[in-house]
Formats: structure tokens, sequence, C-alpha cells
């Protein structure tokens, strides 16, 4: 449990193998992480902020259209480590993290979506996690009526106590930025090589097993949707995002 207690020593596995199907009529020739913002792969600033934080290892998950990533990170020298684990069919976000198990080599190790950005305290997410020596830890916003978000309603300790994907809540609740912090020991809920949702399939499941909910105040930028996607070049047009 928790042998790292650095950034330096976690890894960072993104999911990129999303279809990207609502953003197709703006952004039709790329997967969906690579759409430029300010001339730039949304891929890159993402990785750039989070190792910021310390981090150095990414394990990127690729999918639609991944010979496109491979090939830009492959020729691209950046101070830190890019390995891919690509799945030759849909796996759904779960079963795409099953399958990157055997490159990962940090406890506990975060995972995050290549399609949204959240100006989350990552090192304060770590220790958040690490202290309440958690199996599952969500980084969550206030509610701001987001269909696209994961519903979580916590306890006075911040145990989740309920997970409910992008649905309508009437009680208390606070939405999902869509990034994980992970024991190793989370893979013994996952089953090898089937296609399945964390969001829909696992985590609803797994409330009672030492899962907590990580409150920041900060703002979700999902880009997709043409209107998220909007949204983030107003952001990204404004200059380093640090």
């Amino acid at each position: 449990m928790g042998t790292y207690n650095t950034a330096k020593g976690i890894d960072v596995i993104i999911l990129c193998g999303g279809r990207g199907k609502r953003l197709r009529a703006i952004v039709n020739d790329r997967p969906k992480p690579m759409a430029e913002f300010d001339q730039r792969p949304f891929l890159s600033i993402l990785m750039e902020y989070v190792a910021s934080f310390g981090f150095q290892r990414f394990i990127l998950c690729t999918g639609y259209m991944a010979e496109t990533i491979r090939k830009y990170y492959s020729a691209s020298s950046l101070p830190w480590e890019i390995l891919f684990s690509e799945e030759k069919k849909a796996l759904g976000t779960g079963g795409a993290i099953k399958r990157a198990e055997s490159l990962i080599r940090s406890d506990p190790f975060i995972v995050m979506n290549g399609d949204s950005f959240c100006r989350l305290d990552l090192d304060k997410f770590v220790n958040f996690h690490l202290k309440k020596r958690a199996l599952l830890s969500i980084a969550l916003v206030d509610s701001k009526n987001n269909k696209n978000c994961g519903k979580v309603i916590l306890d006075e300790t911040q145990r989740i106590i309920r997970f409910k994907e992008k649905a309508i809540s009437t009680v208390k609740h606070f939405n999902s930025v869509g990034i994980y912090l992970m024991d190793k020991d989370f893979f013994s809920y996952m089953k090898k090589g089937n296609k399945f949702s964390l969001e829909y399939d696992l985590f609803p499941c797994i409330i009672d097993k030492r899962c907590y909910g990580f409150k920041q105040d900060a703002d979700l930028i999902d880009f997709g949707t043409p209107i998220g996607y909007k949204r983030a070049q107003y952001l990204f047009s404004k200059g380093p995002i640090r």
C-alpha cells in the first residue's frame, strides 16, 4: 500500500482511446486528445501540466487512430518517459487500464481522461489518497448541473457512499472530474480481457472498499462536445495554465 509518496515515482495513465464521435464535425482527422489548442495537441498541454507537479512517467492508453499518437510522441523529445498501451478493439475505460497493468510500476498510480482538463492540485490529491489509505480516490468539484459528469455522494469523512455516472441527483453531491488515484489492489476487482467501464460497471460496485472523494474548488473543461471545444480554445489561448 502506497510504496511511493511523491509525484516523481507515480505513473500517470491517460485514457486516449475514445472515438470522439460528438466532436467529429470539428475534429475528424485525428484522435480527440490530439485536437490542437493554440497550435499544440491537447495531450501535450495536459502532460506538461501534470509533469509540472513532478510526474515523470506517462502511459498512454490508445485505441482509435492509435498510430497518430504513437508516431507523434515517439518522434518528440520530451523530458519525461512515455509508454503506449494499445487496444486493438474497444475495451472501455476499465478494460483499457487493465490492459496497461503490466506497464504500471507504481503503487498507487493516477488515471485521467485525455479529453478534459481540470486545474487540480495534484500534490494535495496524492497526499489525500495516502493519508486515507484509499483503494480509490476520485477528484471532485462542486456540482454545477453538468449531466456529463459522474455524481458522487460523500459521508462526513469524505468516504464515497454513492456513485452514479452522468445522472441527475436530487441530493447534495459532487461532480467527478475524471481523475483518479488507484491502489494496485484495484486490479483484483477487474476481470481480464473484458470490455467494461470504470464509471458504469465498476465504481458503483466497490464503494464499500475504501473509496474516497477529494474535493477542490476548480473548473472542469471537457472538450468532448463542440461547445466544450470552443470553451477550451478560449482557456488555452490565454497563456500558461500552471
